[in-house]
């Protein structure tokens, strides 16, 4: 993926890690499409940051996405990267199914078939203009599970590997794919979070993933280092106390 000269849209950009890297990449010469649910947001962020474009999107509304698509792409016909941002992310205690199961079927719809339905809008335009980036967003925890959110870690997990498969299906196609797995990071992703001493703090988090894609634009995968403590435990042979020191066991 290129630095800059790029148009990209980025779902899931009103705050977090979404704005923070929309905000990154138009400084970087590119033009940044927003998109959001909340639309007094979205002009909010259209005042503060001249140049950035905005457009409504639910990714967990099959038709809000099918608008949202036709909407970019008429105003940005030059349209080449894609960045499935929205996402969830809430706590589920399994033992009762009852406070569990809505929690969970609403992370699946918007982290999981919500980036597959990104995906399927726009990947037409982006094969018909002969070259382009899906970057899909994982996590760390598509490697090593958080006990206290098991449907996010199966999504983010699902994503990994969607990423991995769709990007064997488009060789050659001129569209790459390129998965971002972010470790626990500065936002208010969950409650608290955004205080969360041991997560990494955003503007970090972003310096360093603009350095990884300006050092290495072909990279398939962006790993910052903090990340690589989860998504290496396996190979390492450590998986065990990675998982036990994520869970503070």
């Amino acid at each position: 993926m290129r630095i800059s000269d790029n148009t990209i849209f980025i779902p899931g950009a009103t705050s977090g890690i979404g704005l923070a890297l929309a905000l990154r990449f138009q400084a970087a010469g590119n033009t940044v499409i927003v998109g959001g649910r909340r639309t007094e947001l979205l002009e909010r962020i259209r005042a503060e940051h001249p140049g950035i474009d905005a457009v409504a999107i639910d990714t967990a509304d099959p038709a809000s996405i099918r608008a949202a698509a036709d909407e970019v792409l008429r105003r940005h016909p030059d349209l080449g990267v894609i960045v499935t941002m929205a996402g969830i992310m809430r706590p589920e205690a399994w033992a009762d199914p009852e406070g569990f199961l809505e929690t969970a079927e609403r992370t699946v719809e918007t982290n999981l078939l919500g980036t597959i339905r990104l995906i399927a809008a726009f990947l037409p335009h982006l094969r018909a203009r002969g070259e382009g980036t899906i970057m899909t967003v994982s996590s760390g925890l598509a490697f090593a599970p958080l006990a206290a959110t098991p449907t996010y870690n199966a999504t983010k997990a699902a994503v990994h590997m969607l990423s991995e498969s769709i990007r064997l299906q488009l060789a050659g196609t001129g569209v790459e794919v390129v998965e971002l797995a972010p470790p626990a990071v500065q936002t208010d992703l969950m409650p608290g979070h955004a205080e969360n001493p041991t997560a990494m703090p955003l503007e970090a988090f972003c310096d360093e993933v603009m350095a990884l894609i300006a050092a290495d634009p072909h990279a398939t995968e962006i790993l910052v280092e903090r990340v690589k403590f989860l998504r290496y435990g396996e190979a390492r042979g450590d998986y065990a106390d990675v998982v036990r020191a994520l869970n503070g066991a």
